[in-house]
């Protein structure tokens, strides 16, 4: 498979639904949206996009399963398309210009390509496993040994599962004080691509689903980013509760505090 051509494809594609986008960003009413869970909403607009992901992705290899956020969620051992047709859906019902596009080829549990695509200025993280990772076109480079003290973290609240909150915020305030500050920024795979970039130096977060993550382990691979379970144990997209990643040092030093808060069931 040509998956130089494949990629080319699905970043086209991932524009289109980019375009989709924009046309409605600030034109729904405040408060507009579905709520799925008690905390967690979805749009027409997230079920369009993956609509046209996910016919778009289909003619690319008809044969692919496809795993998305608000339709099919179908895997098999072949090739299957892991797909979030918009990570933040809440800033974008808000009016907040901060939500992504990720999508990603496994082939079984081996992630071979992925684009991630912000909408509001057309960022593009791009990757085809063992060939390096892309931002804007330009290569990312290897990330560094750095401490925690000169890190800045990334995060997502526990919202999907509150019988978190005491660990999460406990976890928090001791890497509020160890490092350089903590941001929240409501789409964990653009927070991973900006770990992987060096935008930020390490990110941890309880209960993301395949499709939150999928997109974006590849670039934390290609760049050299350590990942894990916060217990040690070695991050599984399908099974894993947790996810703590970081440049070398960074990403120790996390696991081992989120791994004192949390125990080692994360």
């Amino acid at each position: 498979m040509d998956l130089h051509g494949v990629l080319e494809k699905v970043k086209s594609l991932a524009r289109r639904a980019g375009e989709y986008q924009l046309s409605h960003f600030r034109f729904l009413d405040h408060g507009s949206g579905d709520a799925k869970t008690e905390m967690e909403y979805v749009s027409h607009v997230d079920v369009e996009s993956e609509h046209i992901l996910r016919d778009g992705l289909l003619q690319i290899i008809p044969e692919a399963d496809f795993f998305g956020e608000e339709t099919l969620q179908n895997r098999g051992t072949g090739y299957t398309w892991v797909v979030d047709p918009l990570d933040g859906t809440t800033n974008f019902l808000s009016g907040l210009d901060h939500w992504s596009i990720s999508v990603a080829l496994l082939h079984g549990d081996e992630i071979l390509l992925s684009v991630i695509l912000k909408p509001c200025n057309d960022e593009t993280f791009c990757a085809i496993r063992n060939l390096g990772a892309y931002h804007n076109n330009q290569r990312m480079k290897p990330v560094p040994p750095l401490p925690l003290s000169q890190a800045l973290i990334g995060t997502g609240f526990p919202y999907r599962s509150p019988d978190t909150s005491e660990a999460f915020f406990s976890c928090a305030r001791e890497v509020l004080y160890a490092s350089r500050g903590i941001r929240r920024t409501g789409s964990a795979a653009l927070d991973l691509c900006y770990v992987a970039a060096g935008f930020l130096q390490g990110f941890f977060e309880v209960d993301l689903m395949p499709y939150d993550a999928a997109g974006a382990l590849l670039f934390l691979r290609e760049t050299g980013c350590g990942l894990s379970e916060f217990s040690g144990k070695p991050y599984s997209l399908f099974s894993s509760r947790s996810l703590v990643a970081g440049f070398p040092q960074t990403w120790e030093t996390l696991q081992e505090i989120c791994r004192r808060h949390y125990g080692d069931g994360f």
